[in-house]
């Protein structure tokens, strides 16, 4: 996967986007502002992308997007959980109606029995509730890990549009 795949499906979820005339809003941990950084690659990506949280340590997803630290404790910051948490914290946090969080074990340490170094928990929501997650468990070292993070989740943002009402003309 090139930077251009990244930047093509940034496009493609910014078109998407502007048909259905919502903001994105992104919250991130383990990629550390990489989706961000592939979606304001893209030209006018104002006009759909609202704002992005990096949120790495367990204290800013609870500070800056509302995580309980009980759901922390008892899941992992690593967790499905959490990743729900955190996409429906942005949405709270911003003024964007479609979220996407990432969370995970990009390596080469971190990882454990039950969640090795690969383990990415993402979260997608609507602002109505709609939301979607799921985890994924990529193989690589750090940076194809991250980058397969990235790709996931703008997949994730065009099945969340696709799944919504079509708009009435």
């Amino acid at each position: 996967m090139t930077e251009q795949t990244l930047v093509n499906l940034a496009t493609q979820a910014g078109e998407r986007l502007k048909q259905h005339g919502l903001l994105l809003v992104t919250a991130e941990s383990c990629t550390g502002g990489w989706l961000g950084q592939a979606i304001t690659t893209v030209a006018g990506s104002s006009a759909w992308y609202e704002r992005g949280f990096i949120t790495y340590s367990n204290r800013a997803k609870c500070e800056m997007l509302g995580v309980s630290h009980t759901t922390v404790e008892e899941c992992g910051a690593v967790s499905e959980e959490v990743a729900q948490e955190m996409a429906f914290g942005a949405l709270k946090m911003s003024h964007a109606q479609v979220s996407v969080s990432i969370t995970g074990i990009a390596g080469p340490d971190g990882g454990s029995e039950a969640k090795p170094v690969g383990t990415i928990c993402f979260a997608w929501a609507l602002k109505e509730g709609l939301a979607k997650h799921k985890t994924h468990f990529f193989n690589g070292d750090r940076d194809a890990i991250r980058r397969q993070s990235v790709v996931t989740a703008l997949h994730g943002v065009l099945d969340l549009l696709d799944e919504m009402p079509p708009l009435v003309a």
